[in-house]
């Protein structure tokens, strides 16, 4: 049975790691339940310029191209790194196979299926985590559908990966951090690294895209590992 992932988009920056998970999670066949939180539609604006109607959901009104199925908004608004295009990005794509499915939820609605220990995943990503999310998920605040589902994903000992993007960072928010590893997290910084070969800024986005997919066993073919010549090694 393949079972799908939960994507839950909070109000931290760095909207796009989000949209480029989706897309790569979709594009490999693999179906994606979605919630975004009201915080993340102000962001996702602000950063993507991607208005989104959390009341009337369309998944064609979350991509830049619907026949493409490209999710390439923020490296758009910002075009080169270091006088280098994003269009020059040395970054394989995976393979095409049939697309997977996007089935959204709303951020409130508690009866949709994640908020169930019965409805199965293959694993929640939080991407970005606020530190109010953050804060709710070690505290076990259940006061929407992205929290609950980040309890039910911890009680049931499936996967769930915390993506904070933020920095400095407080004691609370380090207190929060080691809490969440202890109750089974996994706490994945939106920390880029820069030794596979940085031409773009879509290879810095797909630096941790790649890591989330090494979380969740996903095969991918994002970018170079350490110590191999070739991003198929």
């Amino acid at each position: 049975m393949n079972l799908p992932y939960l994507l839950a988009i909070t109000g931290a920056s760095g909207a796009v790691y989000a949209t480029r998970l989706l897309e790569v999670l979709t594009s490999a066949g693999h179906d994606v339940h979605l919630t975004i939180s009201q915080s993340a539609r102000l962001v996702l604006k602000q950063e993507l310029d991607v208005s989104v109607d959390l009341n009337d959901f369309h998944a064609s009104s979350f991509l830049l191209d619907a026949d493409t199925g490209s999710l390439d908004q923020g490296l758009d608004t910002t075009r080169t790194l270091a006088g280098v295009s994003t269009e020059d990005s040395s970054v394989l794509p995976i393979g095409t196979r049939p697309p997977g499915s996007i089935v959204y939820h709303h951020f409130e609605d508690l009866m949709a299926g994640p908020a169930s220990g019965s409805f199965l995943t293959a694993g929640m990503i939080i991407c970005p985590c606020s530190g109010g999310t953050l804060s709710a998920v070690v505290h076990g605040a259940s006061g929407n559908l992205i929290q609950r589902a980040a309890q039910v994903h911890l009680k049931e000992r499936r996967p769930l990966i915390l993506v904070p993007r933020e920095t400095p960072l407080s004691l609370g928010q380090l207190d929060n951090m080691r809490r969440a590893c202890e109750l089974g997290a996994v706490v994945l910084p939106a920390a880029p690294g820069w030794y596979h070969g940085v031409h773009s800024l879509r290879d810095l986005v797909d630096f941790i895209v790649a890591r989330i997919l090494d979380q969740l066993r996903v095969p991918h073919s994002l970018m170079r590992r350490w110590g191999s010549d070739s991003i198929d090694d």
